[in-house]
């Protein structure tokens, strides 16, 4: 296999004007995400959230020359972070698509899966991608850059029933159905086209500590332009096929919708709740032994160096 192979484009080596892959993201849980896999030295891994590439590069310390890792990010920013290591696919495509590009390369089952759901501190640092409210900036919030949905474009054209839903449900915001209207009527006069300008519309409406309540308006936002909380399922429905028996997923989620997603698919091995039937006396065949009883949650000095990680929730599974 030749040196970091890609699917579609080739991958940019360590040079000049590469940052440190800290720089890039502070991967978070590094070794408890990866001794969840309980690596085996000639597996086959994916990493589905590549980033600054720190888990990867944790997981290839643990393989010998046989072992071999994909790894998957739809950020072209991130193929800058790929080690010059030969053991390592990159795959410049959303990790939903992890069952297509394995096949591809002709892998049909693999040792463990990894994925940290978060968004990148390099995605957050960075003005024009628009996901922080600490600057000012398009309101973008694409993952994927060639997507065409942004979060004005969400703002601009979704209905009021819409926007009382996805801020009900993605952001968990208390007064989604006034604050769905309030954007209704604002963006008759106002573009909505930038942070600033969203955040100026909304201030009659901001209940609380006004960081917190903007942080759960873009996170609403976020979900909705990255299709998150689907992508997360058609991931999870592609474990059971490619896991080998005893191979682990371990999966990082930064909000209870995520992690309630992990948990209850971890614990049933689908997404479909087992109807009650009161004359059945066998149980589903299980699909996962949990190897987290409760989800692992960052160390208080990793907290510390990192306030970012706070929220983070670590579940891992072993297949049956």
């Amino acid at each position: 296999m030749g040196k970091k192979k890609q699917i579609e484009m080739s991958a940019s080596s360590a040079g000049e004007g590469q940052t440190s892959q800290y720089d890039y993201h502070i991967p978070v849980m590094l070794q408890e995400a990866v001794d969840g896999l309980n690596i085996k030295p000639g597996g086959v891994y994916v990493d589905c959230t590549f980033g600054g590439g720190g888990h990867s590069r944790e997981i290839l310390k643990r393989l010998d020359s046989d072992g071999q890792l994909f790894a998957f990010d739809q950020d072209p920013d991130a193929k800058r972070n790929l080690p010059d290591d030969e053991r390592i696919v990159f795959v410049p495509h959303n990790f939903r698509y992890l069952s297509r590009f394995l096949k591809l390369h002709k892998v049909d089952e693999v040792d463990g899966v990894l994925a940290d759901l978060g968004v990148s501190s390099h995605q957050f640092d960075e003005p024009e991608r628009g996901f922080s409210t600490r600057f000012d900036g398009p309101l973008d919030m694409r993952m994927d850059q060639s997507s065409a949905k942004t979060a004005a474009t969400v703002l601009q054209t979704f209905s009021q029933e819409q926007l009382h839903k996805m801020f009900e449900q993605y952001g968990e915001v208390t007064n989604s159905k006034t604050l769905a209207a309030t954007i209704v009527e604002q963006r008759k006069q106002n573009p909505l086209q930038t942070i600033n300008q969203l955040k100026q519309a909304l201030q009659s409406v901001v209940k609380g500590n006004p960081n917190k309540y903007f942080a759960q308006v873009f996170q609403a936002l976020r979900i909705e332009v990255n299709d998150e909380l689907l992508v997360l399922k058609e991931l999870l429905e592609q474990l059971p096929a490619i896991l080998k028996p005893g191979g682990r997923a371990s999966i990082i989620s930064f909000h209870s919708l995520e992690d309630r997603l992990v948990k209850n698919f971890f614990k049933q091995g689908s997404l479909e709740e087992e109807a009650y039937n009161p004359f059945s006396t066998g149980e589903r065949a299980k699909v996962f032994n949990v190897i987290t009883k409760k989800p692992t949650e960052p160390s208080p000095e990793e907290q510390k160096k990192n306030p970012r990680s706070r929220s983070a929730r670590l579940r891992v599974a072993e297949k049956q």
